[in-house]
């Protein structure tokens, strides 16, 4: 029998996968280029050249034994130097290689973080729409996750509720911008707003407050949009990077954590996440995509290929007569449904072979994400199967 923990979890399970696998069996039944499968967001511009001449080249010039070998569990120092050396050129910060840790993605970074910070009961705030994966994050470790209802004007956080539910209990607040389901980017005038709010509150109940920046999407942004550096508006804050989406790399599991020098119990905060890399089993990260991501720091994906499909997929939907939110970032589309029942909206789009993921699945129902980081000719064609589901509605 199951751990009762993980009864509840299985029937969670996630919402994206289980779209991404009938899309596998419908492209089976129709063919793949009749299905229209925006549900997983699963990078679809090759990673940069300079990725893999890194790999052969560090295949084929460093010593095997060194290069496949355990490291310290934060990761290889020359590597957490290189990147904390970009950081500080980029942003005007003054970390080293004793502020990061490498971490196998995004998930595994806040999976760390949570481990380290935690104790049973502590609560962790976060903003809807959210990446579902936060509240099972948070289970995992006996906390409890605390949802800030959406701001579907501009789905920039509700600060007066955020201020209002903040308790003695909060440990940790999760933002994440770009924003994963909508796009969105948090601008700075929320991020310092926010920022005096967790002072404040920090004063109020003599607790240390930590804000989690979940910044696996910072790379992809459009026009002249400018992604806040948190470390330097609050200084309790810990960032997790992911090169899943920077370098189209998301099956490799490489990122790094950001533990800032100043923050509430530096020492042991840093030691502890140290630690909990290698008792939660991932020991250190891939040590072959360490030596690559340093080789490759300054190189980004193609960007312009996902701003041509935002361009094209929200200039169709808008013409049809959905109402979306256009995004600043990441490669998502948030589109309002014409039905207050999202999952039965999904379940009309089914019918076309589109493949969306429901707003409730984010924690804000009455929308649907669609993941456009797809083939340039799947949004194109996918436009007149859109059509044939708007005449249902409108």
């Amino acid at each position: 029998m199951i751990s009762e923990k993980m009864v509840g979890l299985v029937k969670g399970s996630s919402v994206i996968r289980a779209m991404f696998e009938e899309g596998k069996r419908l492209a089976k039944e129709y063919g793949a280029e009749n299905v229209y499968d925006f549900s997983l967001g699963n990078p679809n511009v090759a990673p940069p050249q300079a990725v893999e001449d890194a790999i052969v080249d560090i295949v084929k010039s460093e010593d095997p034994l060194r290069l496949h070998g355990y490291m310290s569990n934060a990761g290889y120092e020359d590597v957490r130097d290189t990147i904390a050396s970009s950081l500080n050129e980029r942003f005007g910060t003054k970390f080293s290689e004793k502020n990061i840790i490498m971490t196998v993605g995004a998930a595994s970074g806040l999976n760390v973080t949570f481990k380290t910070l935690l104790n049973p009961g502590d609560e962790v705030i976060t903003f809807a729409p959210y990446f579902g994966e936060y509240k099972n994050y948070v289970i995992n470790y006996d906390g409890v996750l605390v949802e800030i209802s959406p701001n579907t004007v501009d789905f920039q956080p509700k600060l007066d509720e955020f201020e209002a539910k903040i308790t003695k209990k909060t440990k940790c607040v999760i933002v994440n911008s770009p924003n994963n389901p909508t796009g969105v980017v948090y601008s700075e005038e929320t991020i310092r707003a926010l920022s005096g709010i967790l002072e404040k509150k920090q004063k109020e109940f003599k607790t240390s407050i930590y804000l989690v920046s979940d910044e696996p999407y910072r790379e992809l942004v459009y026009g002249d949009v400018k992604v806040p550096y948190i470390t330097k508006y609050y200084r309790n804050t810990i960032v997790g990077y992911s090169y899943s989406k920077s370098l189209s790399l998301p099956g490799e599991r490489i990122g790094y954590l950001v533990i800032p020098s100043e923050i509430d119990d530096y020492d042991d905060v840093f030691a502890a996440a140290s630690v909990a890399t290698r008792i939660l089993g991932y020991v250190n990260a891939p040590s072959l995509m360490q030596r690559v991501v340093a080789k490759c720091i300054n190189e980004t994906t193609d960007i312009s290929y996902y701003e041509r499909n935002r361009n094209t997929l929200y200039e169709g939907l808008t013409k049809l007569g959905f109402t979306c939110q256009k995004p600043e970032g990441a490669f998502y589309l948030f589109m309002k449904t014409p039905t207050e029942d999202d999952k039965a909206f999904v379940a009309a789009a089914k019918k076309y072979n589109i493949l969306i993921v429901p707003g409730s699945s984010f924690g804000c129902p009455g929308y649907v994400r669609i993941a456009y980081c797809v083939a340039y000719e799947t949004i194109v064609n996918s436009l007149p199967k859109f059509a044939e589901l708007a005449r249902e509605y409108f």
